[in-house]
This record gives C-alpha cells, structure tokens and sequence, in this order.
C-alpha cells in the first residue's frame, strides 16, 4: 500500500503526471518477470492537499480498509502497509511523518528536502530519493562562487521547506565572501512591492526564490508589474522547470534567470502508457478529492513540467528492491510470501541497484548517494537550457558553460556591496555585513595576506621591509663599510701617514731640541701632543668592518681621551704665551707659583685624569655597542655602534670647555712676535677643526646611512691632521729650510722689537 500527494487546489498537471507515474512505475514492475516474479504490488493513492482533512485518511490507510476504532481490542498486525511513497512536500510529510515512524514504516519521499528529516533519531524509518536542501543551497553557493556573486537576497516561503533552506543557506555562507543583504518570507499575504522597492534600494543585482511554484508565479508576475530590470534570478529546483512563468509577456525584462534543476530524466514506457490512458471526463469522486478532469488532455499531461519524476520512479523501485530480497525472490520465484515493515526498512537503507544509468543508495540519513543538479537557463524561447551540472560522487564538483548564457547587459552581471580591495590595501568594515567594507593602504613596514587576512596589515620582520600598499616583505640588505672600502682605504693610509709624519716629526724636534723654534714650540710638550695624535689615530681603523663590543668601544674611546690631552697642551700652551708677554708683568707672583709648581704639567694631568674618570665612569654604565639602524632606510640595515649620549656628556663638555679656553688665550696673544706667535697657528688649527666638526654634525643630521661612519673617521683624522699640518709643519720647516730663523739672536731681535713697540 502506498500513499502520494496528487492535486492541489486549483488543479495541477505535473502532480497529476507524478501520480500516473506512479502507477507506471508499479504496473511495470507488476509486469516484470525479473523483479518480484510472481508478486503482484497492490496500492491506495490519495491526494495529500490538506493536513487536517486527510488525517482520517492516513488512519484508514494504517488500519487496513476499515476506519480504526480506538477502544478495539488489537489482534495481531492492524495494518496491512508495507511502504509509502510522499508526501511531496517538506511540510506535508512533517504532518505525516510522525504516523509511521513508531511503527518503523517505511516512508520514502520524492519531493521533501528539509534537513529535518535527515535526524534519524526523530524519523528512523524516513528515506528520500530528492535531494535535501544542503545539496541545492551547496549548487547555489557554487554558483554565486563561481560567478563572484557576494551581495544577495535570499526570498523563500513560509514554509517548513523555506524556512529551512534559508537556515541552511545563513549556516553555509558564514564563512565564504558572500553577503545575505536582504531575506523575506514569502506567503499569500506579502507585499511583493515592499520587497522589490527594499531591493531596489539595496542595490541587489542577485536574488535567490527558494519558493514553490505559484509563490515564485506571484512574484515573477510582481516585478514584471513594477518593471524590475537587470536582475539576476535564481531557480530552485522546485520552479525552475516551470512552463508558464518563461511565457509571461515582459518576462524577458526581469533580468536574467537561471537555477538548479534535476536533470530530465527519460522513463522508457510512460509517454506510451499517457498516451493510452483513459481520463475520467466526467466530474466526480476521485483519489479521495471532487475533481473535474473533463478537460485534461493526453499531450498536456505528456508535456507538463516533469520535476520530481525520477524520484517517484526511484522511490517505487526502492520499495521493489527491498521486497524483493525480504521475500528471497529468485528469477523466477519467491521464496516467502509475507514480510514486515522493518524488514523491508532494513533492505531499504542497503539499497544498491541501477535504474536507467543510475545507482540507487542511499546513506546513513536515508538522502540519496545517487544523481546530479544540471545548471539551467531560461533563454529568449522560453525553455530551460542545461548550460552546467554539479555532481556529488565521487566528489562535489560544480561546471557551467558561460558561453551559452545570454546575460541581460551581454556580461557577467556583477553583485557586490563594495569592490575589492586593489593589493596592498586592507578591507575596513563598513556596517555589519563583511562585504560592505572600504579599502586602506597598508602602510610601509607592512603586508596584507589576502588569502589568510583580508582585514589587517601584517608587521614585516626586523629584518624585512615593505613600501605601502605591499603584500609581501622584502629582505633588508646589510650594510657596512668593509675595510676593502675605497673610501676606508684612503682614510686608513692617511692615518698611517699621519702617524708617520708624528714620528718624523718627533726626530727632527729630538735632534734640533735646543733649538728656539723648538723651545717656542713648547719643548718637551711637543712630543707629548704628538704622541696623543698618534694615540688618536687609533680610532680610525675601528669605523670600518662589522661592528663588535671591542671595536665600538675602541670608535670613540682613544679619540675622546687622548684628543683632550692635546687640548690640554695646547690651552697650557696658550696660556704660557700669554703669561710671558702680558701677564708676568703685571702678575708676577702668578707666574713664580706657575713655575714653582709645574703649572702645565699640573693642568694637563688633571684634564687626564678627570677625562679618563668620566669615560670610564660613563662606558661603565652605558658602554657603546653594535647597533642596527633600521629607520634611515627601511631597505636596509646599518651596522652601527650605538652611543648613549647621555652618558658621554660630561666628556664632550671637557672637550668643549678646553677648545674655549684655548681659542681664548691663543687669540688673546694674535699681536705677540711673529717666531713667538704659536697663538695665531693654534687659532688656525681650532678653526679648522670647529668647522671640520660642524660640518660633520650638519651631514649627520641630513644623511646617516652607511658612509656616515667614514665621514666620522674622516673628522677625526682632519682634527688630527689640523694640529700637524698648521702647529708642527711650519715649524719643521723653519728647522729644515730656514736655519737662519732658528738662532737665538733672530728669536731676541723680535722680542726687543715687540717691546720697543709696546711701550709707544
């Protein structure tokens, strides 16, 4: 015995064509030598069109032919049903469901896809030969995919069915780059143009109908009314096979439709057995419903829309299948003759036969492992034109053939709340939905990885760098000045000539060390300051190479102590100059207690001892170290030794403060005898290096790159070469070229010429 949904009010061909399929289906098997031999299927049809009128049917159909009796005392097995076929719909079958299941009744539906019925737990005897609603919503995901849809509306009715595929739809796009940005359910109540207008709106090119057939007639004909244009439309396998809506008149207006569809299957037989029915022309009493069929024709049932006719046909032979092995049928015989509900629920869900190139299964939710969607199109004839398929075994797998499709603007339409984002820019929400968004660019020193994060800009490594708007870093390039340098190398070579001249110097001044131009130069002093521009030089050959500890500590140490030594000299010496001619006269107490007590050596020792303390005391707490310069340039990193000024001051003041006293007292003696007058030579040399060490600061604040370290040396060594080549090289000529300067009697005619000179 079995039960399918039939008409509907008003009167509805293709359920009529599914209900005479129906009775092929069986009638063929009944004529089958090979499947049930022997086994003749007995079956009631009803049509299902009301959920509390039919109740008394469905009892009557579970109690045998007679009306059941409920204070009856029950005696064996009441009911006589083997199987039932439907309902066709999801809310249909969910008022029948429940009436079978205690009793493990088969019930296969060809047309209820709400994921429901796929808990066992709530329907264990519950199988399907349609496919339930995840697998269409996964076919219309794929689509949107396919064609980069993101923007769209979802309109279904309020229905079980509905209800469900717009769940299942929310669940299955949360994490993929598509937007829901409108939903409305649909029944004999709404206002089709309230919802069109909020489309409008919204700007949404795309709309998805999960609706029945005349819900998506009554919207269809709505938009053509409001001449809604240049939309895309996508069918549901319940509608998208639909004769009449492709006939309407403006319906080409609307935009573009396509959908999913089951593919047409051709059942061998059935047109013959239409074609040679015999249709009650009278109205009367029919599958429990008034209906007046006086004016249906053959070739209308014959080219009625034919969804949901594999699965009646499937879901006839399941049920075959299964008797068949529960009554151990043989080729010519069976082997029993009566079964049991459970029984043949057990051999359902093993179901594992062909039919028209087709294997049926089912799985452990009773959903069908068989089939495939085909892609539709609804073309300027009016006929739905399969331009792709999706198929689900072995595996999902989703083609559509572009070129067939002839969109409404002769393009891919497209569908999107905002555009994507050009590379390097990062997508920043706009509202709540995550396809409305504005771009930002990525700043320098950061990435984006569109396909892992389109929302954040990625930090590069320290070792990495990246201009704006990048999606990926780039490797910073490590720079140094090497020794092999050209530039190193000719600063390296003049401080070993430097060091050179020192030491040349130092013997000429030892050999001719009685001299006066020796004596006037400061006598043993003089190689006390030239052997502090050797220490000096030290420094030099530490600016180069890979920065360490040692070498960073070596860049500054010898310089910033030995160099304030020879400061040191030198303000000493000033001021002895000054002392002879102008202060000694007039001080002469002053000049006893300097001579006395070493006054020069005094200052010099102090000015060590106190320089040396405050390095040490400074290194100590903050000592140089390598460093890498990573904002000069973001492309590169400088090695470099970093130095805490703070800590180093104290020394630089000194060396400051010893500079002043200097260029005091040697400018104080500008006017003193031209052999005496070293004050004017130191004048020079502390110009010299004033304005060497200024230009150093003002390229340092302009330009700290990698050559700003040679740079460094360089100051050094013309510091250093200040005090040799304007103190010492005139001196040393004097010696070599002009003896007759370098005489005691030239030296005492000066001095007499100076005081002549003074006293007018």
């Amino acid at each position: 015995h079995h039960t399918s949904s039939l008409m509907a009010q008003p009167f509805d061909v293709s359920n009529y064509r599914r209900f005479q399929l129906m009775r092929f289906s069986i009638e063929e098997i009944n004529n089958s030598s090979s499947l049930l031999p022997g086994v003749t299927l007995g079956y009631n049809i009803f049509d299902h069109c009301s959920d509390t009128q039919n109740i008394p049917g469905i009892f009557s159909i579970l109690s045998g032919k007679d009306p059941i009796d409920p204070w009856a005392t029950r005696h064996g097995n009441v009911t006589k049903v083997t199987a039932v076929v439907g309902a066709y719909t999801s809310s249909m079958t969910r008022t029948v469901a429940p009436l079978f299941m205690p009793s493990h009744i088969p019930l296969i539906s060809y047309g209820a896809s709400s994921s429901i019925f796929s808990q066992k737990l709530n329907y264990p005897s519950f199988l399907r030969t349609v496919h339930p609603n995840k697998d269409v919503v996964d076919v219309i995901v794929h689509m949107l995919q396919h064609f980069q849809w993101q923007w769209v509306a979802f309109l279904h009715i309020d229905n079980d069915y509905g209800n469900d595929g717009r769940n299942v739809f929310m669940k299955m796009i949360q994490d993929k780059d598509i937007c829901l940005a409108y939903t409305k359910k649909l029944d004999e109540n709404t206002n089709y143009t309230t919802i069109l207008k909020q489309i409008q709106i919204q700007n949404i090119q795309v709309i998805i109908v999960f609706a029945t057939e005349q819900v998506a007639e009554n919207l269809i004909e709505s938009a053509i009314e409001m001449n809604v244009t240049n939309k895309t439309w996508i069918a549901v396998d319940s509608w998208s096979l639909n004769k009449k809506i492709p006939k309407l008149s403006g319906i080409r207006n609307i935009g573009t439709v396509i959908g999913v569809a089951e593919p047409d299957v051709t059942i061998p037989g059935f047109n013959k057995f239409i074609r040679a029915l015999e249709i009650e022309n009278q109205p009367g009493e029919f599958c429990n419903q008034f209906c007046n069929c006086s004016d249906l024709n053959r070739s209308e049932i014959v080219r009625a829309e034919n969804s949901f006719n594999f699965p009646v046909y499937a879901a006839v032979h399941a049920i075959a299948h299964a008797l068949h092995n529960t009554l151990q049928c043989g080729d010519k015989k069976c082997h029993k003759n009566s079964t049991s509900p459970h029984m043949v629920l057990s051999e359902l869900k093993r179901s594992n036969f062909s039919l028209l190139n087709h294997t049926i299964e089912f799985d452990r939710n009773g959903d069908p492992r068989f089939g495939t969607f085909n892609i539709i199109f609804w073309n300027s004839s009016g006929e739905a034109e399969v331009v792709g398929v999706h198929k689900f075994q072995p595996s999902s797998h989703f083609s559509v053939n572009e070129s067939k499709i002839q969109w409404h603007n002769s393009t891919v339409p497209s569908s999107v709340c905002s555009s994507e984002c050009q590379p390097g820019f990062r997508k920043s929400l706009v509202g709540i939905h995550k396809c409305c968004f504005k771009c930002v660019i990525c700043p320098s020193s950061t990435y984006i990885n569109s396909s892992e994060d389109q929302y954040t800009c990625l930090s590069c490594d320290e070792t990495e760098w990246s201009p704006e708007a990048s999606t990926a870093c780039n490797k910073r390039v490590v720079e140094f000045v090497p020794f092999e340098d050209a530039f190193a190398v000719v600063i390296m070579v003049g401080t070993v000539c430097l060091v050179g001249l020192c030491l040349l110097t130092s013997v000429l001044f030892a050999l001719n060390y009685n001299t006066p131009v020796v004596r006037s130069a400061g006598g043993p002093m003089c190689f006390l300051i030239l052997g502090c521009l050797c220490l000096s030089s030290i420094s030099v050959f530490f600016y180069f190479s890979i920065p360490t500890v040692a070498s960073c500590l070596l860049r500054f140490f010898p310089f910033l102590l030995f160099f304030s030594v020879c400061l040191a000299c030198f303000v000493v010496r000033s001021f002895q100059i000054v002392c002879i001619f102008k202060i000694a006269a007039k001080y002469p107490s002053l000049q006893c207690w300097w001579m006395k007590y070493h006054g020069q050596w005094l200052i010099i020792t102090l000015a060590f001892v106190v320089q040396a303390t405050m390095l040490i005391f400074g290194y100590s707490f903050s000592p140089p170290a390598p460093f890498s310069d990573r904002e000069w340039e973001q492309s590169q990193i400088i090695l470099s030794c970093g130095i805490d000024f703070k800590a180093n001051t104290a020394s630089v003041i000194l060396l400051l403060v010893l500079c002043c006293l200097c260029f005091t007292f040697s400018y104080m003696g500008k006017d003193l005898p031209k052999n005496y007058n070293e004050a004017k030579s130191i004048t020079f040399c502390l110009l010299l290096i004033a304005m060497t060490w200024v230009i150093f600061v003002t390229q340092f604040i302009l330009y700290q790159g990698k050559y700003i370290h040679t740079f460094n040396a360089l100051a050094v060594v013309s510091s250093l070469y200040s005090f040799l080549l304007w103190y010492f090289l005139p001196k040393c000529y004097i010696i070599v070229f002009q003896p007759q300067r370098n005489t005691t009697q030239y030296f005492q005619g000066l001095i007499q010429s100076y005081t002549k000179t003074v006293s007018q």
